[in-house]
């Protein structure tokens, strides 16, 4: 096994959408390279099952740090990047988008704008 790059494990942060297959997190570094945080085009509209996994992933991000900055992590790129931008925005002025360290921050006043529903107590999957 290749010398793999630190990365913080978010425990009891939840591993993906039950019954989707969509993880929001990984089990390791990628051997390949970082992937990089960009924010990508978002096509999913409110009431489609991709604006709801959004809106889970969202909500977990919210209820497990809140407003404060948080590491990348093993937070998955691919849920990350269609949140990056709006929702999710650096936390540092030196970001660096190929880091497992890199500091991210919920944008509380775009995301509760875009997914009210992921500040809800509970959200039904």
């Amino acid at each position: 096994m290749a010398n793999l790059p630190d990365m913080t494990k978010h425990r009891g942060f939840p591993s993906g959408m039950p019954g989707t297959g969509v993880q929001f997190t990984i089990r390791r570094a990628n051997p390949r390279g970082v992937t990089p945080i960009k924010a990508l085009p978002r096509r999913a509209r409110p009431g489609t099952a991709e604006h709801r996994i959004d809106a889970a992933f969202l909500h977990a991000l919210w209820h497990h740090f809140g407003a404060e900055p948080f590491e990348r992590g093993n937070l998955d790129a691919a849920r990350l990047n269609l949140l990056f931008g709006r929702e999710v925005v650096p936390a540092e002025k030196d970001f660096d988008p190929l880091s497992y360290g890199a500091l991210l921050v919920i944008d509380e006043r775009v995301a509760r704008q875009n997914f009210p529903e992921a500040f809800e107590d509970v959200f039904e999957v």
